[in-house]
């Protein structure tokens, strides 16, 4: 790879995409074994000194705010709740100057108890994953039977305040690809911001199927019988979701449709793993190591100077309908959404 030109204040690609949206993965470890992430016994989860500490992963996120311009910071996993430093993280984030904007995505459980907390620590808003609101169907799909646990968590981040309160659902066909209306009349009566995820290729087990899963224009199709969808004339951005206004608004709904609609030329993430590697793309095959550098005594300036060089080396396109794709081998759990 490689080394990018010298610009400071900025991470920067060879196709002049500047990444400002820092994705940050806390752990690998999860509390549910959702059927499309991994399998029912889980997964060889990162041994304790593989991890970042507290104050590593603070002192990166540092120097992505101090010296490389991100300016948003998201906290996925794994499942970042439970992580136990995170409250001390999020207040650390939250003290940086210029202070980035700070979410967290997560499955919501012990949401509810942690909400008030995060929210006074500078956490500022939330995605929560719920793919059914059935609750049979619910545990079936996670292997557990939590949906009460998810429900409560969504109305406890309402209730401190992380709002806009965005929940974020996968469809799969088979399982739940009847559940699109029923799950935007739900958020329609709660008041949160509904994101209808494609399936991707990110699984542990390897089985993704492209024809088994429900596409963009399946899914608005099936919402158009029951709403009426306008389009949102709010400028997109490098934001993942297409969104339209439901029943003339205000109301909004969207679709990352990262697989039949991919949006790689405006892309604005980078990626920290729990392990301390830098990616590039949620598909990329290859990491760069900050934990190793930072372990080994660089300085901040240097580990800017690394996270450049990962970043300049980043691929025009995720390449999923390309004959040599090949999936990443960390599934989702591991990389960090």
């Amino acid at each position: 790879m490689t080394t990018a030109p010298t610009t400071d204040g900025v991470l920067v690609d060879r196709y002049g995409r500047v990444a400002r949206d820092l994705r940050v993965s806390l752990t690998d470890k999860c509390n549910l074994r959702c059927t499309y992430c991994m399998p029912a016994e889980g997964l060889p989860w990162l041994s304790g000194p593989q991890l970042l500490t507290d104050d590593e992963i603070i002192r990166l996120i540092r120097v992505a705010v101090h010296r490389l311009g991100v300016t948003e910071v998201r906290f996925t996993g794994g499942e970042p709740l439970i992580r136990p430093g995170l409250v001390g993280i999020v207040s650390a984030v939250a003290a940086l100057r210029p202070r980035p904007r700070i979410s967290l995505t997560t499955n919501g459980i012990g949401l509810a108890r942690l909400a008030p907390t995060l929210r006074a620590a500078g956490l500022d808003r939330v995605n929560v994953s719920l793919d059914t609101v059935d609750r049979t169907r619910f545990a079936e799909l996670t292997r557990r039977d939590r949906l009460a646990d998810v429900l409560a968590g969504l109305a406890g981040a309402a209730a401190a305040g992380l709002t806009p309160v965005k929940v974020n659902a996968v469809l799969m066909r088979g399982v739940n690809d009847d559940e699109a209306p029923a799950l935007l009349r739900f958020a329609l009566a709660h008041g949160y911001e509904l994101r209808f995820i494609e399936q991707m290729p990110l699984d542990a087990q390897h089985g993704w199927d492209r024809g088994r899963m429900v596409t963009a224009d399946q899914i608005l199709a099936d919402l158009r019988a029951e709403f009426d969808l306008s389009t949102d004339l709010a400028e997109r951005g490098a934001s993942p979701a297409e969104t339209w206004l439901v029943d003339g608004g205000p109301a909004r709904v969207g679709v990352i449709a990262s697989v039949t609609r991919p949006f790689c030329g405006d892309c604005d993430r980078t990626r920290l793993t729990a392990d301390g590697q830098v990616r590039a793309c949620l598909f990329a095959t290859e990491e760069s190591d900050l934990r190793g550098a930072l372990r080994a005594g660089a300085d901040d300036a240097e580990l800017a100077r690394r996270w450049r060089t990962a970043m300049w080396g980043k691929r025009a396109g995720h390449g999923i309908d390309d004959p040599t794709f090949l999936q990443p081998a960390r599934p989702m759990s591991a990389i960090g959404g």
